[in-house]
């Protein structure tokens, strides 16, 4: 048997630990891939926004292979960990360290190149799907047609043989500081039960403590200079959280008969705090992987909601037209056309038009409207009108907007031209008018006594109560052949606004997913790297008594803890993030953080029942 045989083999027999490695490598490579068939479409070259698709892919695609290199590197530490025994044992049969490192580069190549292969085998098997996902998702004029992407291809087969190449050289290099005793001793070597510094217990809780509260207590732009400092401090308080905190209260629970002697509680506890000192890393490393995920997923549907939300909350007309700057035969023209278009597509509305009038109040210039426009244009919308008796005057802040001027304008009066003064002495909210800024309303009749206005604008709306299916088409028509920024379709703003954001959310929601399938590998690894020790734990157990469903039960409680201590820690990262997000833009984001969390949670629990059940199935083989 040749020694390049010999590899081969011993890549078969651990197929097990290789699997996860092997699939885990492979999903990289196909995400990678799929990023590289973006970047090289035909359509995706020549206009603005296809040149921001192509680079935002290659961006993307360089930050997942970045991640690569880190996430492949700790795969290969795992499975080395577990085979020291079995170096040990090939040196004392007289291979050298030499010979052993060589064997380790062959066989990390070997599960390199098969990855590679097959990434790209997947990729290509999927692509059509992928593409016309994100064809919808970039809402894209041109379709996104299936093509041989030979380009792609070759990028990413050199990049990740390059990858694999560098990693084998690595852990190969390692393998040669390894003494013979460790390597025999293998994973029987005790480390010892791990003890928790109560100084750094307590400086855990203040950590997070502290962390949370600035993060919670942040509002506006001071979010932003707390950032830092906060994430800083978030990450050590969740280092110290597992090494330190999660050792002191398994100690506490061991040390209280009521607990520790409970049922089959004795195991659960004794194994947890022996073996806590590798766990609490994977824990740590763990927790703030998903964190980084959930925060960056829920932050760019938090953005895209804060967007669309103003936008609707803005503008709660179907369409409408600012006359101001343009004169008046053009203005004739485009109110023309804008009717007519409306009548050829069959779509019925109702329209109200004013003359919006601006005046100097203190330093400001505020806009000042009667109580007759203003009831027309609220009952288009289907708001409340409302009565303004003479003398009157009365404050509207635009509902929903937290930048109005509210505050400033009480304390402001207004001087008509007989003499007379207005104070205000009521706020409403409305969204009747267009208005970024809170403004006055005043009685017919005092309006009449106004002073000449600073300036004034033609405002036109539309409000379609049949034929919405159709808004959009005329919409694009409009915007076509009208003067820029004077007329406005809330519909149309959206769609454009989904085209061009649709790139930074479709290409976030790849990177997330990436960090949480890698989170969930370095789970899997962790939990596997301890199987044949815990076969000969439970093995040895069972012959005194342990049942299979006591054993189920065991199993079942370490594998949640394994799988959700670090999740629920990394939700609770996510969801202060997301809540001092909202705080940052002054909107609530609870449903976008409550979908983003809960999607995640869910994907993880279908994941803990899926390993749990092949775990389970492989320590009851020893029973």
């Amino acid at each position: 048997m040749t020694f390049r045989k010999f590899a081969f083999n011993n890549v078969i027999r651990n197929k097990r630990l290789y699997a996860a490695y092997f699939l885990s490598s492979m999903f990289t490579v196909m995400v990678f891939f799929t990023f590289a068939i973006f970047a090289f479409h035909p359509t995706l070259s020549g206009d603005e926004l296809h040149s921001s698709v192509r680079n935002g892919m290659n961006i993307s695609a360089g930050i997942i292979y970045v991640f690569s290199f880190f996430f492949i590197m700790y795969s290969m530490s795992s499975f080395l960990n577990t085979r020291k025994r079995e170096f040990g044992l090939l040196m004392m049969q007289g291979m050298s360290v030499r010979q052993i490192r060589l064997m380790v580069f062959l066989e990390n190549m070997l599960i390199g190149f098969i990855a590679t292969i097959g990434g790209i085998l997947f990729g290509l098997l999927f692509a059509k799907g992928i593409l016309l996902l994100a064809e919808n998702v970039l809402l894209m004029d041109e379709p996104l047609n299936f093509y041989f992407p030979f380009q792609a291809i070759m990028i990413t087969f050199g990049s990740f043989i390059l990858l694999f190449f560098v990693i084998s050289l690595f852990v190969s290099y390692v393998l040669r500081t390894r003494k013979l005793v460790d390597l025999i001793k293998g994973n029987k070597k005790s480390k010892g039960e791990p003890k928790a510094n109560i100084f750094l217990v307590i400086l855990a809780v203040l950590l997070l403590g502290v962390g949370y509260s600035v993060a919670l207590v942040a509002k506006g732009v001071s979010v932003i200079a707390v950032m830092l400092p906060v994430i800083i401090v978030v990450i050590i308080g969740t280092y110290f959280l597992f090494t330190q905190l999660s050792v002191y209260i398994i100690r506490k629970f061991k040390k209280k008969d009521t607990v520790f002697w409970r049922k089959t509680n004795m195991i659960l506890l004794s194994d947890l705090s022996f073996r806590m000192k590798d766990n609490a890393r994977t824990f740590f490393m763990v927790a703030i992987v998903s964190t980084v995920a959930f925060s960056a997923v829920g932050t760019l549907f938090g953005f895209q909601y804060f967007l669309e939300a103003g936008i609707k909350n803005a503008n709660p007309n179907t369409f409408t037209y600012n006359g101001y700057m343009v004169e008046d035969e053009e203005l004739a023209k485009d109110i023309s056309l804008v009717h007519k278009t409306i009548k050829e597509e069959n779509i019925k509305a109702k329209y109200e038009q004013t003359i919006l009038r601006y005046y100097e109040v203190g330093n400001d210039t505020i806009l000042i409207t009667k109580s007759e426009d203003y009831n027309r244009f609220a009952s288009l919308i289907g708001e409340d009108t409302i009565h303004v008796d003479s003398g009157e005057l009365k404050i509207v802040e635009f509902e929903g907007n937290a930048f109005g001027q509210t505050e400033e304008l009480t304390e402001q009066t207004i001087h008509l031209t007989s003499g007379e003064t207005l104070s205000p002495n009521e706020v409403i909210y409305s969204r009747a008018l267009p208005a970024t800024d809170s403004y006055f309303i005043v009685s017919d009749t005092d309006f009449e006594k106004l002073p000449a206005p600073q300036r004034e604008e033609s405002y036109y709306a539309w409000q379609v109560f049949n034929g919405e299916e159709h808004v959009l088409e005329v919409s694009k028509k409009l915007y076509d052949k009208l003067i820029p920024y004077t007329f406005f379709s809330p519909e149309y703003e959206l769609v454009e606004l989904k085209k061009n954001y649709g790139l930074v959310l479709f290409v976030g929601l790849f990177i997330g997913v990436v960090f949480f399938v890698s989170a969930g590998s370095f789970l899997y690894f962790r939990l596997y790297a301890d199987l044949d020790e815990d076969k000969q734990k439970f093995g040895a157990i069972a012959k005194i008594g342990l049942t299979e469903k006591e054993l189920k039960k065991v199993l079942t409680r370490q594998t949640a803890i394994l799988f959700f201590a670090p999740i629920i820690v990394a939700l609770i990262h996510g969801a202060v993030a997301l809540t001092a997000l909202s705080h940052f833009i002054s909107h609530e984001l609870f449903t976008v953080s409550i979908l983003v969390l809960g999607t995640f949670l869910l994907i993880q629990i279908l994941y803990f029942y899926i390993v749990r059940y092949l775990y389970t199935k492989q320590v009851k083989k020893v029973i």
